[in-house]
């Protein structure tokens, strides 16, 4: 009698286990299912962000550069106005 017991309860305990490995599979699918939507996020966010600072980078090298052009001007004008 105390067999049958036994083997029931090894019957129900790897049952058990059967059931926590399942749910192990699961878990580990939905959360490899997030990191790679984490993942693609954190790309498109760093792509734009690459984006934005090449542009960022254009704009200050434009307004540098239209800086520079008025300093030269202004320059010319003050050089005028000591010349007369």
């Amino acid at each position: 009698m105390e067999e049958n017991s036994d083997l029931k309860y090894f019957q129900r305990r790897i049952q058990e286990l059967e059931d926590k490995v399942d749910q192990l599979r699961l878990s580990r699918r939905v959360l490899m299912n997030l990191i790679e939507k984490v993942e693609k996020e954190k790309n498109l966010f760093t792509t734009r962000l690459e984006k934005e600072n090449r542009r960022l980078h254009r704009n200050n090298y434009k307004y540098a550069c239209w800086l520079l052009k008025k300093n030269r001007q202004i320059v010319e004008l003050e050089s005028k106005i000591k010349g007369q």
